[in-house]
């Protein structure tokens, strides 16, 4: 390699774009940044193994108690797969053999995840970024947010649980009404489908997303994971058949000292400070 090639080598590898999801952990509260900015946060196989990663991780610390999910940048929270990767060469049928149980982002569909997420969508979110948004609890979104499971438009389908899940979380018409034409929908639409719990002017949606997470914490942390388990593994079962299942996290939320922290600070006229915490 002469020395010419070998410095347009450098420079060309100093300009390209770095792939990376990152994760920060401050104040009780994890942050995961899909930051792909080149290809509009589009996941690919390495992003999709980092993700899963990242909530294993998640998982495993009891410290954290609420986590914001979003992508880098103003254009797009994240437009789904990366239609430029290899998993693109790949048919249906062999797309549908190897989808992740946990499903887009490794969030989609995962059930043990006993932490509140706040979707941060910031642009587009389109395809499996809106299934990731249909893997958060909270949604708040930008007025120039763009939402949508387009695949039916490059011939594919919203496998990791976009399809099941729109239809079960707004009306049917609405949810239909998208999913047989990959349309896109604005941020004002989803809110009033009931999908996006707040919409504001982009410049507000740090704020924004800032008082809810605040909300979350000022409720017991036992509480919270209780309330999550609860929610995402009794799904099947009849609100009395749910009400009699001993979860592990509701267990330890009504033998806690939050619990007793709790009532003591309300008695106490104070806010509470939640042991440990």
């Amino acid at each position: 390699m002469t020395a010419a090639t070998e410095e347009r080598t450098t420079a060309a590898a100093a300009s390209a774009p770095v792939d990376q999801v990152t994760l920060t952990i401050e104040n009780h509260v994890a942050t995961v940044v899909i930051d792909r900015q080149h290809v509009l946060n589009a996941v690919d196989g390495a992003a999709q193994a980092r993700l899963n990663e990242i909530w294993e991780q998640l998982e495993a610390d009891p410290d954290v108690r609420a986590v914001v999910i979003t992508g880098a940048g103003a254009r797009a929270f994240c437009v789904g797969a990366d239609m430029s990767a290899s998993a693109v060469d790949k048919t249906g049928l062999e797309y549908w053999a190897g989808l992740d149980p946990n499903g887009f982002g490794g969030l989609s569909l995962r059930t043990t995840l006993d932490i509140p997420v706040i979707a941060r969508v910031n642009g587009y979110a389109l395809g499996g970024g809106m299934e990731i948004v249909l893997g958060a609890d909270i949604v708040v979104a930008a007025d120039t947010a763009k939402f949508g499971l387009t695949e039916p438009r490059v011939g594919r389908l919203a496998l990791d649980g976009g399809i099941h899940q729109l239809v079960r979380r707004v009306p049917y018409t609405q949810a239909m009404g998208m999913l047989l034409t990959g349309r896109k929908a604005d941020a004002a639409e989803m809110k009033d489908m009931g999908l996006v719990n707040e919409v504001v002017p982009a410049d507000g949606l740090d704020a924004a997303v800032q008082r809810w997470v605040d909300q979350i914490l000022a409720c017991a942390p036992t509480s919270v994971r209780a309330v999550k388990q609860m929610v995402t593994q009794t799904g099947h079962l009849t609100a009395k058949e749910a009400r009699g299942l001993r979860l592990p996290a509701l267990m330890a939320a009504l033998d806690s000292e939050d619990s007793a922290e709790g009532v003591r600070a309300f008695q106490e006229k104070r806010a509470p400070a939640w042991p440990g915490r």
